[in-house]
């Protein structure tokens, strides 16, 4: 499906300004330019335009609250100056899978000062000797390359973050919702279940006491057939 028409399907009847999340993945770019996307989408904050062969990011319009840019598995090389122009608060920049040989593609980075996140996995920079150290060196705002900082310490899940505190759960209530309609149902489950174990044993000391019932009776018709037979005996002496 082509990118222009796989973001007029992704609106479903809202304004661009409206948009906060795009997700065109997969889609076709015409001529490896980004196209369908304007400068109307002013509270655009997610983009992610994977593997729809971009070859290029002129035609990239202004997206001034934009933080999560992901453009892994296209076919973009040269300076990324247009980045640091239209998208000046970013945060997160997904860049792996591209064309991306030298360091001095990367060096108009630096104009991002927000910049924290970084991903330049299966580019070939990635093969320059001292890679890391230079990159984090060009780049000090950066504080992930690859998911890892400078102590190879693993980032955190951006997903964790969004859903404890993000775009979904803005007023901080979180998804508890169905966490307690879980519980409840638990706590039911234990509870018909403990019932059930309840009744169990209410039978089972019924039948006790049945079983006890009877064998006190057959003790006491076993203790009245000997009395009758010692009468009987004192009766034959008696004769």
């Amino acid at each position: 499906m082509a990118m222009k028409k796989r973001i007029s399907l992704e609106l479903r009847n809202r304004s661009p300004a409206e948009v906060v999340e795009l997700v065109v993945d997969n889609s076709r770019s015409a001529d490896g330019e980004v196209e369908g996307l304007t400068d109307d989408f002013t509270g655009l904050e997610f983009l992610s335009m994977v593997n729809v062969g971009l070859s290029s990011l002129a035609k990239l319009p202004p997206l001034p609250k934009l933080r999560k840019l992901e453009l892994s598995d296209n076919n973009l090389s040269g300076s990324l100056e247009t980045l640091s122009e239209k998208c000046p608060n970013l945060t997160y920049l997904n860049l792996s899978g591209n064309k991306i040989k030298e360091l001095s593609n990367v060096e108009a980075l630096q104009n991002l000062k927000s910049l924290q996140s970084l991903d330049l996995f299966n580019c070939e920079i990635t093969s320059l000797e001292d890679y890391r150290e230079s990159v984090f060196e060009l780049l000090p705002q950066v504080t992930y390359l690859d998911g890892f900082d400078q102590e190879y310490n693993e980032a955190p899940d951006s997903e964790a973050d969004d859903e404890g505190g993000g775009r979904d759960g803005e007023d901080g209530a979180g998804p508890t919702g169905d966490y307690d309609e879980e519980d409840d149902e638990e706590e039911d489950d234990e509870g018909s279940e403990g019932g059930e174990e309840d009744d169990e044993d209410e039978d089972d000391y019924a039948e006790e006491e049945e079983e006890e019932e009877a064998a006190g009776v057959q003790g006491q018709k076993r203790k009245r057939d000997v009395d009758d037979e010692g009468e009987e005996d004192d009766d034959d002496e008696d004769d």
